[in-house]
């Protein structure tokens, strides 16, 4: 079992459910199997691009 989790530049990822989130990530509150923790960050992560790019790219 995994959740998800994300950090500061909005990027996603999977962790061991039964593990403490490493520093600078935090639980999105969405738990399951691989397969499914993965599909949800498909759809809730469309474009990769980390947060300071996509600020830099928009000139905010």
């Amino acid at each position: 079992m995994f959740k998800v989790v994300v950090n500061h530049e909005e990027q996603h990822s999977i962790w061991p459910r039964d593990r403490e989130v490493p520093p600078g990530w935090s639980e999105v509150g969405v738990a399951g199997s691989k397969d499914e923790c993965l599909a949800y960050i498909r759809t809730a992560w469309p474009d990769i691009t980390p947060l300071s790019v996509r600020r830099a790219l928009s000139g905010s």
